[in-house]
């Protein structure tokens, strides 16, 4: 957390919109947006760059994030510090830069990308590891209805972090159509725990009302006596999201974020710690039923 320049090029990141539902379909055929950005990064999987971009109109504020490649040729004799122009293809559950050039003669000062981050602090909590009992948080729901983790004890609790105004469709809607398809393999199966709960947890709660995660909720055709839609006190949000390893932080009006989903089961105790956003839905489904056993 000390630095908050190299943690926010390092980590998933995701810009603020306007509140977009979230979507499980790709049939569509993809947006097109026009960006341009300094190289930040080039990850070690050949597919991954991570770029300080302008506001991209239409789709996306200033932002420091990664974004994948499907032709990895477009990443050769890139280095870092380049300045770039690309597009941006977006579908409803993918995005992707599918054109790439190098500015030869374009200087830094040419691209504005996002003002300096401003981190989550961090409360110097200790973290939590497998097998430690998760404490005890207060939230508000959907619903307007005071919540507390306790209250989920001799459940198997699964959640996750996310912000309604999330835009790009690997991150926060991509955690909320998984959660959609975990409640409704879930609620089919035979062998599923006789008591379970899934909850979303925003970390934007200046924006993320009651009222706003209600519609959401909506949307994505949630089933409330399964799966509850939480925002509440920044300092409640932000200490378990300290323990658990989920980093945020403000960029402008956007917000950057890693993602952490955690299984927790009957008895109160995490049982694992899922990073990113790359996690198959069949396997939560069989580490929630484990959790259950």
């Amino acid at each position: 957390m000390a630095c908050a320049f190299c943690l926010a090029v390092l980590l998933t990141s995701c810009g603020q919109k306007t509140a977009a539902p979230p979507v499980t379909s790709a049939t569509s055929s993809p947006r097109i947006y026009d960006a341009k950005g300094i190289v930040k990064k080039l990850e070690s999987d050949g597919k991954t760059i991570v770029v300080s971009h302008e506001a991209i109109a239409g789709y996306m504020q200033a932002m420091t994030m990664p974004f994948e490649v499907r032709d990895t040729n477009l990443l050769r004799g890139l280095k870092t510090g380049d300045t770039i122009m690309f597009k941006l293809a977006v579908t409803p559950t993918e995005g992707w830069i599918q054109d790439l050039a190098k500015l030869d003669s374009a200087a830094p000062s040419d691209v504005t990308p996002g003002s300096q981050p401003v981190m989550h602090v961090s409360r110097a909590l200790a973290p939590l590891d497998i097998g430690d009992r998760l404490p005890d948080y207060h939230f508000t729901n959907e619903l307007g209805e005071a919540v507390s983790l306790s209250q989920f004890k001799g459940q198997v609790l699964a959640f996750t972090f996310f912000f309604t105004s999330c835009p790009f469709p690997e991150y926060c809607p991509r955690m909320t159509s998984n959660f959609g398809k975990i409640e409704q393999e879930l609620k089919k199966m035979t062998n599923a725990p006789a008591r379970w709960h899934l909850l979303s947890i925003s970390f934007d709660p200046a924006h993320d009302s009651p009222s706003r995660l209600a519609s959401y909720a909506d949307a994505a055709d949630y089933d409330k006596s399964h799966w509850s839609f939480l925002t509440g006190d920044e300092d409640q949000i932000g200490a378990l999201a300290d323990q658990i390893g989920e980093n945020y932080w403000h960029e402008g009006t956007s917000i950057g974020h890693n993602l952490r989903t955690v299984v927790v089961d009957a008895s109160g105790h995490i049982r694992d710690v899922v990073p990113g956003s790359k996690w198959n839905v069949q396997d939560l489904v069989d580490d929630i039923v484990k959790a259950g056993q």
